[in-house]
């Protein structure tokens, strides 16, 4: 058995949850923070057997896309003087760790 972490974006977490439940995985998300955006992501918790790890990774991977983003930045020069510029980012996709379950328990 395997426990599989995936951090996504807040944005993606509707749609990857829908198709993961429709698909019969059960799935527990948790609201959570995180990067240097210190921006929402979503964390979805998902126990599977070995088999079906890929399975997972596909809809989570077909359902959390990329995009930029403009957040401000500032920069100092030393001397007093700060400024603030756009700064453009790429966020979203998913952040995915799969890791082996010695035991489940469910009471």
């Amino acid at each position: 058995m395997k426990l599989i972490l995936a951090i996504i974006n807040k944005e993606d977490a509707t749609e990857v949850s829908k198709h993961l439940i429709k698909a019969r995985f059960s799935v527990t998300k948790l609201a959570t923070t995180g990067g240097f955006l210190m921006s929402g992501n979503i964390t979805l918790i998902i126990g599977v057997e070995d088999e079906k790890v890929d399975e997972v990774v596909k809809i989570i991977g077909d359902h959390s896309q990329k995009r930029t983003e403009i957040v401000p930045s500032t920069a100092t020069y030393g001397i007093g003087v700060t400024t603030a510029f756009p700064l453009e980012v790429t966020v979203g996709g998913a952040t995915i760790f799969v890791l082996n379950v010695e035991d489940f328990i469910k009471v």
